[in-house]
C-alpha cells in the first residue's frame, strides 16, 4: 500500500516548496506562504531573512502553525489510505478465491482463472503476497507437465514468473516434463510467452546446477536463438540474451550453442544493440570465442572484425574489455590474415586512443597486447599510416 501510495500524484498545495515532499507540520510566514517547519527554520538557520519562494524579504519572521493545511493533508492522505486498503483486502481476497477455483475447475474455466490469477499477480504485490501464502506456487507448478495444453501453460508460467519462488518449487519445475512443456511453449508460444518462458527458465537455473542435458537440448537453444533474432518482437531480445548467458556460464552446453549458428546472428546485431542488450552480447560471444569451434565461427563471420572494432571508445569499460578479447581470440587465432583485417577497420587508431585515455590499466594492457600482436604481422609503415602518426610519435 505504501508503494501505491508514493506513485499517487499528491496536489501541489500540500507540497512543501523546499524539499518537494508533502508537509506533516506546515507552517505559513507573513507572505503567506506555507513550508514545512523543519524546512523553513532551516532556511534561516543559514543566514536567509527572505522567503525562499518569493523572495521577499520578511518583515517578521514568526512562523503560525497552518492547522487547516494540516487537517485537510491528514484527511486527504487518510482517505487515500483507506481506499488502497480496502483495494488491497479486495485483491487479496479475490486471489484466494481464484486459487481455490483453480482446484476445481477445468477446460476453458481453468484457462479463464489462471488468466484473471495472472492479471491480479502481475498488477498487486498483495495478491503476489497472497498466493505466495496460501500455497498458489504450488498449485500453479502442478498444472504444468506433458499432458498440459499450451493454454493453460502460458497462463501458468505468467503467474509463476511474477512469483519469488522458493527451493522447493524451483525443484518441482525442473522436473524434464515441465522443462519440456516450456521448451515447447519458447518454440510454440506467442511473443508473450516466450518471453515468460525464458524469464522463467533463467530463475530456475539461480543458484543451482540445470541439469546438462536440460541446457544442451537443441530444441531449447534453437526456440532461445528465434527469439533473439526475431526482429518482429524485439521485446523478446533482452529476456533471450539473458538466459542465453546463463546458459553459456556452463562451459560443457557453449559447443551446441555454437553448433545452432549463434555467433553470425548475434555479431550482425552488435550496431543495433543498446547498452543492456550490446554487454549481453559481447558477453556471449567472448564466452564462445573461448572453445575453437567458437573462434572459428568468429573468424568465419565476416563482419566480427569491423563490428567489434567499431564498438572500441563508443561504449563501456565493461564492453571494451570484452571487445577487445573476442578481438584478441580472433587474431590470435590466424594473426596475419586477422591483424591485416583489424587494422584496416581502424584498429590500431583505436588502441593508441585507449592507451591514452583514462581507462582502466587492465584495458589499456589488453590494447598494448593487441596492438603488438599487429605490429608483429603488419608492416610498421602500414601501422603507423593506418594510425595517421606523424614521424615524431613514431
Amino acid at each position: 500500500m505504501i508503494e501505491e501510495l508514493e506513485s499517487i500524484e499528491v496536489p501541489s498545495v500540500f507540497i512543501c516548496p523546499i524539499s518537494l515532499d508533502p508537509m506533516e507540520d506546515p507552517v505559513t510566514l507573513c507572505t503567506g506562504q506555507t513550508y514545512e517547519r523543519s524546512n523553513i527554520l532551516k532556511w534561516f538557520s543559514l543566514g536567509h531573512c527572505t522567503c525562499p519562494t518569493t523572495m521577499q524579504e520578511l518583515w517578521d519572521d514568526t512562523v503560525t502553525p497552518n492547522r487547516t493545511m494540516q487537517h485537510l493533508i491528514y484527511s486527504w492522505f487518510s482517505q487515500k489510505f483507506l481506499v488502497m486498503k480496502k483495494r488491497s483486502e479486495d485483491v487479496q481476497g479475490r486471489a484466494i478465491e481464484l486459487l481455490e477455483n483453480l482446484k476445481k475447475v477445468k477446460g476453458q474455466a481453468r484457462v479463464q482463472t489462471l488468466k484473471e490469477l495472472r492479471q491480479v499477480v502481475a498488477a498487486h504485490s498483495t495478491a503476489r503476497k497472497a498466493v505466495l501464502d496460501n500455497g498458489g506456487t504450488a498449485l500453479v507448478s502442478s498444472l504444468l507437465g506433458p499432458f498440459t495444453t499450451h493454454a493453460v501453460g502460458s497462463e501458468a508460467v505468467g503467474i509463476l514468473v511474477n512469483l519469488d519462488i522458493d527451493f522447493a518449487s524451483k525443484s518441482n519445475l525442473r522436473q524434464p516434463a515441465k522443462i519440456s512443456l516450456m521448451v515447447d511453449m519458447l518454440n510454440e508460444g506467442s511473443i508473450e510467452t516466450k518471453i515468460n518462458v525464458t524469464r522463467l527458465i533463467e530463475m530456475l537455473m539461480e543458484g543451482s546446477d540445470f541439469e546438462n542435458e536440460n541446457l544442451s537440448s537443441l530444441s531449447l537453444l534453437v526456440g532461445l536463438l528465434r527469439l533473439v533474432k526475431d526482429k518482429r518482437h524485439p521485446n523478446g531480445l533482452l529476456a533471450g540474451l539473458g538466459l542465453l548467458k546463463s546458459i553459456c556460464s556452463h562451459e560443457s552446453v557453449r559447443g551446441s550453442v555454437v553448433s545452432i549458428g549463434t555467433v553470425p546472428p548475434l555479431v550482425e546485431l552488435l550496431p543495433s544493440l543498446n547498452s543492456e542488450c550490446l554487454e549481453l552480447a559481447l558477453y556471449i560471444l567472448e564466452v564462445l570465442s573461448s572453445i575453437p569451434e567458437g573462434r572459428l565461427a568468429l573468424k568465419g563471420c565476416a563482419s566480427t572484425i569491423p563490428n567489434v572494432v567499431k564498438l572500441l571508445m563508443r561504449v563501456s569499460e565493461a564492453c571494451m574489455q570484452l571487445a577487445l578479447s573476442i578481438l584478441w581470440a580472433v587474431c590470435m587465432l590466424a594473426p596475419e590474415e586477422c591483424t591485416a583485417l583489424a587494422v584496416e577497420a581502424g584498429l590500431a587508431a583505436k588502441l593508441l586512443l585507449v592507451i591514452q585515455s583514462g581507462c582502466n590499466p587492465e584495458l589499456k594492457q589488453q590494447s598494448v597486447e593487441l596492438l603488438k600482436l599487429c605490429s608483429l604481422n603488419y608492416t610498421s609503415t602500414i601501422v603507423i599510416s593506418e594510425c595517421k602518426l606523424t614521424r615524431t610519435i613514431q
